[in-house]
């Protein structure tokens, strides 16, 4: 079973620079590993570099979800 990660940190810079289309581009990799029955694990990197785990989206529900909390102010 795949697995895709998102950085939380790296999703809000691009909405801090509405970068929409990158932001797109990390959405279809996700959905595409949703649909092949994988897993999107959502991760948080502290400033000293530690990385944890937070969330995980196994579902084409959960992540368009996410997405929709994420894009909700850039459109």
């Amino acid at each position: 079973m795949s697995e895709y990660t998102i950085n939380v940190s790296e999703v809000e810079e691009l909405q801090t620079i509405s970068n929409v289309t990158e932001l797109n581009k990390m959405f279809a990799k996700a959905q595409s590993t949703v649909v092949q029955g994988g897993t999107v694990v959502l991760v948080r990197r502290t400033p000293d570099g530690a990385v944890y785990k937070f969330d995980e989206l196994t579902t084409e529900e959960d992540l368009e979800n996410y997405k929709q909390t994420v894009l909700k102010y850039l459109s």
